[in-house]
C-alpha cells in the first residue's frame, strides 16, 4: 500500500498554532508511532506521502528539511507534499524554485478550509501562483470544506496544465447526513480530467460512534462512481484520523467498502494511483 496522505510534526522542534485547539494531538508525532499504528493493518504500508502540518508560515522550509531529516531514517518516506502561499502569485517563485531543490517536495498545499471568502482560491494572485507549480511539476493538494467545491472547480478549471487532488473527498456533512449538494459539485469538479480524489479524512467527518464501513460506504462509493477508479487514491490521514479511530481500522472500512472491486483496480487505489500522481 501507498498512504498517500500522513502526518508528522513535532511541537519542540515547530510551531503549530493550531494544536492548541487539539489538546489530544498536541504532542510529537513521528514515523515510529505511525509504524505501531500501522502494526495490525492487514496490509503494509510501503510508501508514505508527508501532507504539511500548518506549521506557522515562516517555519515552512525547516519542516520539509525536518521531514527530510526523517526521510534519511524512514525509507517508505518518498514524498513531501509542501505548506506554499500561491496567493502571492508571481512572487511566490523564488519559494517554489527553493522547494524544487529539495528532492522530497512532489507538490504542494495551500490549505482553503478556513477562508470565509469563498472567491479567495478565485483571486487572480492565487491563480497565477497555482499556475506557477506546473514549471516544477509540483501537484496541488486541496484541503476544503465541501461548500468551497464550486469555487475550487473554477480555479482547477482555470489551471488545466496543473495536477490537483481533493484532499477527504472535500469534507461532505457525514455527520448531518447531508449528500447534496456535495454529490452534485464532486460529479462537477471531477469531470475536469486534471483532478483526482483522495479517499481520506472520513472518518473524522463523521460521528465517532457511526465511522465503520457502512457509515461510509455511500461517501466513498459516490467519490468511486464520480472520479473512476483511475483517479481516486488512499489516504489514512494519521493522526487525525486517531481522533474518531484508529488507522489499522480506518484501512479495514476501506478495504470492506471496496471488496467488491477487482484486484486490479483495488491495486490502482491503494498503489498505483498515487505512484503515478506523486512521482513516487
Amino acid at each position: 500500500m501507498v498512504d498517500a496522505h500522513v502526518h508528522f510534526w513535532d511541537p519542540q522542534r515547530l510551531d503549530y498554532p493550531w494544536l492548541a485547539e487539539v489538546p489530544a494531538l498536541q504532542r510529537a508525532f513521528l514515523p515510529a508511532d505511525y509504524a505501531r499504528a500501522n502494526q495490525n493493518a492487514t496490509a503494509q504500508v510501503a510508501k508514505m506521502i508527508f501532507v504539511e502540518c500548518g506549521c506557522a508560515a515562516a517555519h515552512t522550509l525547516e519542516e520539509v528539511q525536518w521531514v527530510s531529516e526523517l526521510a534519511a531514517r524512514e525509507p517508505r518516506l518518498q514524498g513531501i507534499v509542501a505548506q506554499a502561499a500561491v496567493e502571492l502569485g508571481q512572487r511566490v517563485k523564488d519559494g517554489l524554485a527553493e522547494l524544487a531543490r529539495q528532492p522530497l517536495v512532489k507538490g504542494v498545499r495551500r490549505n482553503l478550509q478556513g477562508e470565509t471568502d469563498p472567491d479567495f482560491c478565485r483571486r487572480p494572485d492565487f491563480v497565477a501562483g497555482v499556475r506557477a507549480l506546473a514549471a516544477h511539476r509540483f501537484t496541488f493538494d486541496l484541503c476544503i470544506i465541501h461548500p468551497q467545491l464550486p469555487a475550487v472547480t473554477e480555479l482547477v478549471r482555470q489551471c488545466p496544465e496543473v495536477q490537483f487532488i481533493l484532499d477527504h473527498c472535500g469534507k461532505p456533512a457525514i455527520r448531518d447526513g447531508q449528500r447534496e449538494p456535495w454529490r452534485q459539485h464532486l460529479r462537477e469538479l471531477a469531470s475536469l480530467p486534471n483532478v483526482a480524489c483522495k479517499i481520506s479524512g472520513l472518518v473524522t467527518e463523521a460521528s465517532p460512534a457511526r465511522c465503520g464501513a457502512a457509515d461510509l460506504e455511500p461517501w466513498v462509493a459516490h467519490a468511486v462512481e464520480a472520479f473512476g477508479l483511475e483517479r481516486v487514491l488512499f489516504g489514512g490521514d494519521w493522526p487525525v484520523c486517531q481522533l474518531a479511530t484508529p488507522l489499522a481500522d480506518w484501512m479495514a472500512s476501506l478495504q470492506t467498502i471496496l471488496s467488491g472491486v477487482a484486484e486490479a483496480s483495488l491495486v490502482k487505489v491503494f498503489q498505483t494511483n498515487a505512484e503515478r500522481i506523486y512521482h513516487v
